[in-house]
């Protein structure tokens, strides 16, 4: 069994308006979010194998807030995750090789939303309206793939759970 981790980048920071969106640096909100995510993470024992991220500087600021990783996996960036739509950004999975076990992908909304309902599977319904609801940043999307990489769909994936700041902030 594989898994996929959707992760979506944490609060960027709007101070700058001359900045380009690619520019844009997560906000302080958004960098103890993701330092968040990073505890949540390891508490779960989600260790990823690889990690695919968007070439946007708050992507990447967003993966180093979850280091230093136990294991360290290999980072890829790809430029076309950035605002990539859901077609793009499986298409990228589609291409992950079979010898890894678990995928993190750290992208965008609305392309990120939009793959991990397509990907929901037969998911709690609990967990599947949550995530029809709303895909906050520094939101994390479990999934099981019972497939290889190059099958990723509805059909070989199911979403185990949903982890959001605000909860962690609750709990």
């Amino acid at each position: 069994m594989r898994q996929l981790l959707l992760l979506r980048h944490a609060k960027s920071s709007w101070d700058d308006r001359r900045l380009a969106d690619r520019d844009r640096p997560l906000s302080q909100r958004g960098q103890r979010n993701a330092a968040m995510m990073r505890t949540a993470m390891r508490d779960l024992g989600l260790a990823p194998d690889l990690v695919l991220v968007s070439s946007s500087r708050r992507t990447m600021e967003t993966l180093e807030a979850l280091e230093p990783w136990d294991d360290a996996p290999l980072i890829e960036q790809v430029d076309s995750l950035y605002l990539g739509g859901p077609a793009q950004l499986l298409a990228v999975l589609h291409e992950v090789a079979e010898t890894v076990r678990s995928v993190l992908l750290i992208g965008h909304n609305p392309g990120l939303h939009e793959l991990a309902l397509a990907l929901a599977g037969s998911a709690p319904p609990a967990a599947e309206a949550r995530l029809r609801a709303k895909f906050p940043t520094a939101a994390l999307a479990e999934f099981t793939v019972s497939g290889l990489w190059g099958d990723v769909g509805r059909q070989t994936t199911n979403l185990v759970r949903l982890v959001t700041p605000a909860e962690l902030r609750e709990g």
